[in-house]
């Protein structure tokens, strides 16, 4: 695996506005084709268009919302093998603390000669599970505020 030069989409006012104006009809037009497993996409103002994945369209969704929020947007391979300081950045975290969770096992990662690499996959598992914990989470704490009468 080869490593990855992370590039970001950092939106501008007009990037912004754009992405404000297309992102209601992008969700409208996949809530009104949930059902379908593709999507036709016009690709010029000459009606010309292709088949592309649902999921692709999904994506392109929730970046269109990000850009929306005026947040910069990066795209990772799954495979993509990052530095430590990559991982840290896309987790928004400190790197150190990303070296805990990478030494604690609840991130897998390889070595290099001496240096770490993680695959966007391992990181996106591991948010998966940290949500799924904090969800957990909540919902007990919730469930003891009906025990207790709190809520």
């Amino acid at each position: 695996m080869t490593a990855l030069t992370i590039d970001q989409i950092v939106p501008g006012r007009h990037d912004i506005d754009v992405a404000i104006e297309a992102l209601p009809h992008v969700e409208a037009y996949l809530a009104r084709r949930h059902e379908r497993d593709t999507v036709r996409v016009a690709v010029d103002e000459n009606e010309e268009s292709v088949v592309v994945p649902r999921g692709v369209v999904d994506l392109m969704a929730r970046v269109l919302a990000l850009v929306a929020a005026g947040e910069s947007v990066s795209i990772v391979p799954s495979h993509a093998e990052l530095t430590t300081q990559q991982a840290a950045d896309l987790l928004n975290v400190s790197r150190p603390f990303l070296i805990g969770l990478l030494e604690s096992g609840r991130i897998e990662y390889r070595t290099v000669g001496k240096h770490r690499r993680v695959k966007a996959g391992s990181l996106h598992d591991y948010l998966r599970e940290d949500d799924r914990r904090r969800r957990a989470a909540a919902d007990e704490l919730s469930a003891l505020n009906q025990e207790m009468g709190l809520t």
